[in-house]
């Protein structure tokens, strides 16, 4: 139920540029998170989309911390394409 109502967030953001970055993110790596990093990128989800999206651009840089690692990742992840 939690990985379902994750994905969910994370396509459903209200911008679209936000469902497209997190939304296949979601979908390629929920299944394989430990309880952790359900809870850091949940935590991730309530940051606003303006935020999210400079700090997935590179447009600034993101914050320190253990969500550094999940934003590096999904930086990742939306270059590796």
């Amino acid at each position: 139920m939690r990985l379902r109502r994750l994905r969910y967030r994370a396509w459903h953001r209200g911008t679209k540029e936000m469902d497209l970055l997190l939304g296949p993110y979601a979908d390629a790596r929920l299944e394989g998170m430990s309880g952790d990093e359900l809870d850091r990128f949940e935590g991730l989800l309530e940051e606003a989309d303006t935020d999210l999206l400079k700090w997935l651009m590179g447009q600034e840089p993101s914050p320190a911390g253990p969500d550094h690692e999940l934003l590096a990742d999904l930086l990742r992840f939306r270059t590796a394409k």
